[in-house]
């Protein structure tokens, strides 16, 4: 039976500038292709990540983790679920 509203899109991915600088220092590509998996799974999925307590006066910040893959991204999803703009990147 199709969805209701036709299939889920995924979001889209940006980098703040601090992320988009530690995304350039990665030079494994094991490490690249951890990220890469961990921005997918957020992409599909922009509630996958946990709430990181903090006050409303700015962007709601989720963490997700994959122990696994050893990856670790903090970021926030805009209002309409659109974009996720990934504020810090741990590899």
């Amino acid at each position: 039976m199709p969805a209701p509203h036709g299939p889920r899109r995924r979001a889209r991915i940006a980098f703040s500038d601090s992320a988009a600088k530690q995304l350039d220092s990665i030079t494994s590509e094991a490490e690249l292709h951890a990220l890469d998996r961990a921005l997918v799974v957020v992409s599909v999925d922009p509630e996958a990540g946990d709430p990181i307590p903090g006050d409303s006066t700015g962007p709601r910040l989720r963490q997700y983790v994959d122990d696994v893959e050893r990856v670790r991204l903090l970021y926030w999803v805009s209002a309409l679920g659109t974009v996720v703009v990934v504020a810090f990147i741990e590899v």
